[in-house]
């Protein structure tokens, strides 16, 4: 997988992207096809030109909102969510885009974009994966990702990096930034020693319970579920394969469990595993790291917008991957 995003290049970005995002603007909620952002043939031809600039980059872009981002962190706790998704997918590869955005945790309002990389996948590298390091795998964007937040939200009071299961990697944890707390669901089994990670934590009593609204999405009705959790401090053994040099050989996390009981029939219960370097000394901050993990849900609606909901970047005509891109950059 190699990165796409350029480099930032010239002095006047705003200007020169803004023909294009007052298009989008105009034209929100619908496809983003360049003929129809625009309008007339002038404006295709601006457009297409625009697009196809070698002095407009996604890294550019991505650069610019994260100065615009940087400022409104200033006091907040901020919650940076990072995940990835399809823009075009081509057999076992495609182009995909990483993406972070900052919210404000204590009402979720979106703070603006954060970081934002393009990924060309041609094939895989399953062979060599338990032997290169961690800089040499696609998964490195979660670092990256971590390290971008700890710049672009400097002056936030606080900053939680929140990801999904892709992101459970040791190096996440031992290589984090001194300014960024971490909120990752896990997504394998670890020996801690003495048992696994899994079993460890159905060892645990149950230290509360919690009611949780779970809205509806596809495949799943809107319902109240009742949800126990369970916490523990564990200590992560370092992997055999694929890490840095000098890495740690443990580290110390939280783990909060949370899970379902008593789904209706047919459903799929609730069931997170959430490692976070937050402090979790009793059952009133594990329920504060389950509702936190929870705003995660705000990058898939972004994404959802970009696609099925809205811009319909996948179904975007534009084979050359600079221009194609750059629109997609705009869209999100």
């Amino acid at each position: 997988m190699r990165l796409v995003a350029g480099t930032v290049r010239g002095s006047s970005p705003g200007k020169r992207g803004a023909f294009l995002l007052e298009r989008l603007v105009a034209t929100a909620g619908r496809p983003a096809r360049v003929r129809a952002l625009g309008g007339a043939r002038r404006g295709e031809i601006q457009l297409t030109r625009l697009l196809r600039s070698e002095a407009v980059t996604p890294g550019e872009m991505i650069e610019v909102a994260g100065a615009r981002t940087g400022p409104r962190c200033a006091g907040r706790h901020v919650l940076a969510i990072q995940d990835t998704t399809v823009v075009r997918s081509q057999g076992g590869g495609g182009l995909y885009l990483h993406a972070m955005i900052a919210l404000d945790a204590e009402d979720g309002a979106i703070l603006g974009a954060v970081h934002g990389q393009f990924l060309s996948r041609s094939q895989g590298k399953r062979d060599t994966r338990r032997i290169r390091p961690i800089e040499d795998k696609e998964s490195h964007r979660w670092l990256a990702g971590a390290d971008r937040a700890a710049e672009v939200c400097a002056r936030a009071a606080k900053i939680t990096v929140i990801a999904d299961r892709e992101s459970d990697i040791y190096e996440a944890f031992t290589r984090r930034p001194v300014n960024v707390d971490l909120l990752i669901r896990a997504t394998k089994d670890r020996n801690l020693g003495t048992s696994s990670l899994f079993a460890h934590l159905d060892a645990l009593p149950v230290a509360a319970r919690m009611q949780l609204e779970l809205p509806a999405k596809p495949g799943r009705k809107a319902r109240t579920a009742m949800l126990v959790l369970r916490f523990a401090s564990v200590e992560l053994r370092r992997p055999r394969h694929g890490v840095y040099k000098d890495a740690p050989a443990s580290t110390r996390v939280n783990v909060v469990d949370v899970r379902e009981v008593d789904a209706p029939q047919g459903e799929t219960p609730v069931h997170w595993r959430l490692f976070t370097t937050h402090p979790v000394p009793n059952a009133v901050e594990a329920f504060e790291i389950a509702n936190l993990y929870r705003r995660r849900w705000a990058i898939e609606q972004l994404f959802r917008a970009m696609k099925t909901q809205g811009f319909d970047i996948e179904g975007v005509r534009i084979e050359e991957e600079a221009p194609l891109t750059n629109l997609v950059m705009c869209t999100s």
